[in-house]
């Protein structure tokens, strides 16, 4: 191969992005790399923390899209990167990085990453994982309170005032992007299979 094959997936918050893409790492044979955009939140640190809490986390201004790009050109030209680490608990980066190989197979995921143009053309394959708003939510509650800290009435309080609305302008018109719309999420298991037995094909 001249270079990697690059699939991004995309769909709204909860929708089950993180499970096509571990069906995806479980099902193909072939090393995978994964880069998330939630690793590329800019960093907020120089704000103090009731400011960062009342950024909007949902709008594509707060990802550091430069960044992200930078780093998928050098894995698409078979470089190293250093991925930052972000603390969702306090909304800054970390001091930390993540060693990131380039393989055969690049795995780019997030919200917004079909938002982006310059994101978009780096991609041989767009999915979008297209979920119910109840699912997603329900979900998204389940995430925040076990992993990320957060209380319910903050996560619904950010779902009205953030979530809901920034999904409605920018994820769900960017289905428009994707070359393939996969149903229901993890839990469409013919669309998966079906989407690993194309990827398996095109990594002979």
């Amino acid at each position: 191969m001249n270079h990697p094959i690059i699939i991004g997936i995309s769909g709204g918050t909860g929708s089950g992005k993180s499970t096509i893409t571990d069906a995806i790492r479980r099902q193909v044979p072939n090393p995978i790399t994964i880069l998330p955009q939630d690793s590329y939140y800019k960093d907020f640190s120089y704000l103090s923390p009731k400011e960062r809490d009342r950024l909007n986390f949902d709008h594509p201004q707060t990802f550091d899209n430069d960044f992200f790009i930078e780093h998928i050109k050098a894995l698409k030209n078979w470089t190293s990167i250093e991925m930052p680490v972000y603390d969702f608990k306090t909304h800054q980066r970390t001091n930390e990085t993540i060693t990131k190989e380039p393989t055969k197979l690049i795995i780019i995921e997030g919200i917004l990453i079909f938002e982006n143009p310059k994101l978009r053309k780096l991609m041989d394959i767009k999915i979008f994982v297209d979920t119910d708003a109840d699912v997603r939510i329900l979900r998204r509650i389940e995430r925040d309170m076990e992993e990320r800290g957060r209380t319910l009435r903050s996560i619904i309080e950010q779902y009205r005032k953030t979530v809901r609305p920034m999904h409605n302008e920018f994820v769900e018109p960017s289905k428009r992007f994707a070359n393939v719309i996969i149903p229901e999420g993890g839990q469409n298991e013919v669309g998966i299979d079906m989407l690993v037995a194309k990827i398996n094909q095109i990594m002979v």
